[in-house]
């Protein structure tokens, strides 16, 4: 790389975890080599990256572009994977940058107790994926029962029989949305019995995630290390407990979703 440049941090972790350097053929968002900086009791895996590329107006111009953005975020995510297979890590938020490797020096000891409580939270501990999927119309009320399926409409008018059905019809639905939450609510709650910390996530758009039907369950367990069998076996058994929901289990992560730190009361440099 010519011209100036700036440090992009990928994540947080112990001095020992990364003792021997991250993987050489571990590269970063600009197809840099990852480095280490140690500071603080903590160590930074950061890479150097040019401005003309990733300075703020040039990113700016950068997240407009869908495939850029994609391509982006896979290296700084694999950056991340790399670092956590050599010990626990605070992962970074993407497009963290600093001026200088000075100033992650300055962060870290600036940051130390937040960064380092953060590491304790998720040490022996790994984050793992549970998503639920069903058909909605599995959970519709029986005909018997059903507002739509009775006399809705009967000896009415057309107009008001067609509101009828269509306001029977949305009540059948609301009863499937229930009973559909009452049962992704049970899942979680045993899941949950198995985590050390759990976090719930909205549903994925649907055209986005290529998937038919209701996300009713989208959330992210910290399953102690020596849980894990178990808890991937639990995940086995309630699909074939409910076989109307779709589940899947995704994981080993990075703790993403529990290392989230409190905002500093200074702006970071």
């Amino acid at each position: 790389m010519t011209g100036p440049e700036a440090t992009w941090l990928y994540a947080v972790t112990s001095p020992e975890a990364v003792g021997g350097g991250v993987p050489a053929d571990v590269t970063g968002v600009a197809g840099e080599p990852v480095r280490v900086v140690e500071g603080a009791g903590l160590a930074a895996v950061v890479g150097s990256v040019p401005l003309a590329d990733f300075g703020e107006r040039a990113l700016r111009a950068h997240l407009e572009d869908l495939r850029w953005l994609e391509r982006t975020a896979r290296a700084h995510h694999r950056v991340i994977d790399a670092a956590a297979d050599r010990g626990h890590v605070v992962p970074l938020r993407f497009a963290t940058l600093y001026h200088d490797d000075h100033r992650v020096r300055a962060m870290l000891e600036a940051r130390r107790a937040d960064f380092a409580s953060a590491l304790r939270r998720v040490a022996g501990r790994t984050e793992w994926g549970v998503k639920a999927y069903i058909d909605p119309r599995a959970f519709l009320p029986d005909p018997a029962e059903s507002a739509a399926g009775g006399a809705a409409g009967g000896g009415q008018r057309p107009g008001a029989a067609y509101l009828a059905r269509r306001r029977a019809e949305r009540q059948d639905q609301d009863t499937a949305h229930l009973r559909a939450t009452e049962r992704a609510e049970e899942i979680h709650a045993t899941l949950a019995r198995l985590s050390a910390a759990t976090a719930e996530h909205p549903p994925q758009d649907a055209a986005l995630a290529a998937y038919e039907g209701w996300m009713v369950l989208n959330n992210s367990y910290l399953v102690p290390d020596d849980r894990t069998d178990e808890f991937t076996a639990e995940v086995t058994a309630l699909g074939e407990r409910y076989p109307e929901i779709d589940l899947e289990v995704s994981g080993p992560w990075p703790p993403y979703s529990f290392t989230a730190l409190p905002r500093p009361d200074v702006e970071e440099p």
